[in-house]
């Protein structure tokens, strides 16, 4: 087999890396030492996995994971949402010979739970590889702590409150995980600050240029690839540190330049709306009247 391998549950990845059969239909801890790759370079370039997956590198190294390489420090997360590219064949000798593991967790076992709700708020599973989470030795105990009992709970024999510990342990876990991240964010806060400082200059050179009229509005996407980041990792740090996501980050120039453009120039709403770059004058007028509380002309009357 060539290509890219597209692995559909948990017993199959077992296979694939070389273990033994996993315990649990639909969570599997496993280390990276225990990880073989079977299948040489010529015929084996990553795989896609229908689960999530969280995964901590305990020393330095290298691993794949999405779009490119990334150098892991001491303590380092990495999660993924299912259908990323999580495995390279590069990588094999280096994942032996590190120590890590990966949880990989299949969202049956989230159906029905108050967790199946709360996934998309842990909007770190579509961070880019340099934007992981670095952890320090107590927050690594923690996390640790978690992935062990979740380890022991599917390890033991299955019966009816094996899944609801599981999910309440994951559910743990991940709420570490986005307090963590929240703290990163403050202690990173001088860089956190030249982003915002940056992206004001993106957005008002937008806006002064003719960007608008012949791209159209600038989207959350275009600012994050402006400022390489990923577009959840730019709107998190924003909310943070400005209490506005990029949406509205956006939103507001937008705003500001509107005002100034019915204050000082003659041209109607509708032409405004297009040189702004709206497709449609009415989703300029309800934004403007959503935002300000008055429609565009009687910002402009009053």
């Amino acid at each position: 087999m060539k290509g890219i391998y597209h692995i559909k549950s948990i017993s199959e990845l077992h296979g694939m890396l070389g273990c033994d059969p996993p315990k649990h239909p639909s969570v599997s801890l496993i280390r990276f030492s225990d990880m073989k790759f079977p299948v040489g370079e010529a015929e084996f370039s990553g795989a896609t996995v229908d689960f999530y997956v969280i995964s901590m590198k305990d020393s330095s190294g290298q691993m794949k994971y999405g779009k490119g390489y990334y150098d892991f420090e001491e303590g380092t997360m990495l999660f993924a949402a299912p259908n990323q590219i999580m495995f390279h064949s590069h990588l094999s000798d280096e994942i032996l010979d590190t120590d890590g593991w990966s949880l990989f967790i299949h969202p049956d076992i989230l159906y029905g739970t108050a967790l199946a709700e709360k996934m998309n708020d842990y909007t770190f599973f579509s961070y880019e590889t340099d934007e992981a989470l670095h952890l320090s030795k107590q927050e690594r105990t923690k996390i640790n702590t978690c992935v062990d009992n979740i380890k022991e709970e599917y390890g033991q024999n299955i019966d009816r409150h094996s899944n609801d510990l599981i999910v309440s342990n994951l559910d743990l876990l991940l709420s570490y995980c986005k307090r963590f991240y929240d703290r990163q964010f403050i202690t990173r806060h001088k860089q956190s600050k030249g982003v915002v400082l940056k992206l004001e200059k993106l957005l008002l050179d937008y806006f002064k240029s003719e960007h608008a009229l012949e791209k159209g509005l600038p989207t959350v996407k275009y600012c994050a690839e402006q400022l390489h980041f990923s577009p959840n990792y730019l709107s998190d740090l924003l909310k943070k540190e400005t209490g506005k996501n990029t949406k509205e980050h956006i939103d507001y120039y937008l705003l500001e330049k509107a005002k100034q453009m019915l204050m000082a120039t003659e041209l109607n709403v509708n032409q405004i709306a297009y040189e702004l770059g709206f497709e449609n004058p009415k989703s300029f007028s309800k934004l403007f009247k959503k935002k300000t509380g008055a429609t565009p002309t009687e910002f402009r009357q009053n």
